[in-house]
């Protein structure tokens, strides 16, 4: 074990002289002051868990000796037991540990709540979205905190190097205008609609900013490492099945949000339906895809299909030529939303936001008149750049982190 914590330390050492970006992600402040024992960072690849936990070790006032990086997807941690590891940095004054790619660690969660119970050593680890902790009883032992992948205000702070502020969902449906005039005047040329069509193409995942010509490339790769290790690993999925993960992705990319009921879906993709619904989640977990239920399922079992989005608008540009500009406006407001707030559609408007505020999207042209009867009730509208009264632009949502 000394071995491996010395092989382990000297990888480390290479891993912390490389140069790190300055930008911060939204989490690290509250990430870097938890004060729990154990701390927790989830999310889908390639959103920037691995720098964030470097920068975490990076702002420790702990020398380097006592702060140590793992992952364990490296092969010397292989049949390695998490807890004696651990054990074996802390005995030789180990007191900060961050443990990259948590899953791929036998028996991950019984070990962490060992080192929990027995070890006085601080650890970050990372995980898979699609990561399901079973145990109650260790869930209770960590704080979790979930990484979603870029917002429009992220990537124009990452494109221009400024600072933007964040706003609470109610104070855009109550001050947009003031807060989109705000933000244009901060904008180096003011042109917020142009960097908006950018940011739908491309930006949702921190590696745009690495190597802009090879971004498609790096999402194909993404969603297949996703596919054919995270989720063949987690699920137990057999190779071949992968395939029709990815039919099932195709299908949604071409699709409209309700264009196919299960039963088209599922014969579409060539499986039955009870896999069909099995597949859905797995996709969900992973955050390739979001399930958006109507808003009747709340009350009742009604036998209505769940509205089915890729996760973020850059996957259509990785899956697909041909894309439907309502499908690609309303994914692109339910990647903003659903990282703060429940959505569900509507038979009358698009969406009802936290049980209480239903919006409908279009054009800039888009009128009241589907729900010009309904209270607390909003036009959300592409294409433009400052709104009024009940009339918001689409790009405003993404400032909510």
């Amino acid at each position: 074990m000394l071995e491996l914590l010395e092989n382990a330390k000297r990888l480390y050492t290479l891993k912390a002289n490389q140069k790190l970006p300055t930008y911060k992600r939204y989490i690290f402040d509250d990430l870097k002051d938890s004060p729990a024992k154990i701390t927790a960072v989830y999310g889908s690849r390639g959103i920037g868990k691995t720098t964030t936990l470097m920068q975490i070790l990076q702002s420790s006032d702990l020398p380097r000796s006592a702060t140590l990086y793992i992952s364990c997807d490296h092969a010397m941690f292989q049949g390695v037991s998490l807890f004696d590891f651990v054990d074996e940095f802390s005995k030789r004054g180990g007191e900060l540990i961050c443990i990259d790619e948590v899953h791929e660690a036998s028996n991950f969660e019984q070990e962490l709540k060992s080192i929990y119970d027995f070890l006085d050593i601080k650890v970050y680890f990372t995980g898979s979205s699609a990561l399901h902790l079973t145990s109650p009883d260790f869930a209770r032992r960590y704080s979790m905190y979930h990484l979603y992948p870029l917002s429009l205000k992220e990537y124009l702070e990452l494109t221009f190097d400024i600072s933007l502020k964040s706003y609470s969902l109610d104070l855009i449906l109550n001050s947009h205008e003031d807060i989109a005039n705000e933000i244009i005047a901060s904008l180096p040329n003011k042109k917020i609609l142009k960097f908006y069509d950018e940011f739908v193409k491309a930006g949702s995942y921190p590696f745009y900013f690495e190597d802009k010509t090879k971004y498609i490339d790096r999402i194909i790769e993404t969603i297949n490492t996703i596919l054919h290790t995270d989720l063949s690993k987690l699920f137990m999925i057999q190779p071949d099945k992968v395939d029709t993960l990815k039919k099932l992705l195709l299908a949604i990319c071409v699709s409209k949000p309700l264009e196919f009921s299960i039963d088209k879906l599922a014969a579409t993709v060539g499986i039955t339906k009870v896999t069909l619904y099995k597949y859905m989640e797995y996709l969900d977990d992973a955050e390739l895809i979001k399930q958006i239920t109507h808003e009747g399922k709340r009350f009742a079992a009604l036998r209505k299909s769940d509205k089915l989005y890729l996760a973020n608008p850059n996957l259509f540009e990785a899956l697909c030529v041909n894309k439907d500009i309502g499908t690609l406006r309303e994914t692109y407001f339910v990647s903003q939303v659903c990282t703060k707030h429940k959505l569900h559609y509507l038979d009358k408007g698009d969406f009802l936001i936290d049980e209480k505020f239903t919006v409908e999207i279009g054009g800039k042209q888009k009128s009241f008149e589907q729900i010009k009867d309904l209270k607390n009730s909003f036009v959300i509208a592409d294409d433009l750049e400052v709104g009024f009264g009940h009339k918001i632009p689409l790009w405003l949502f993404g400032f909510l982190y």
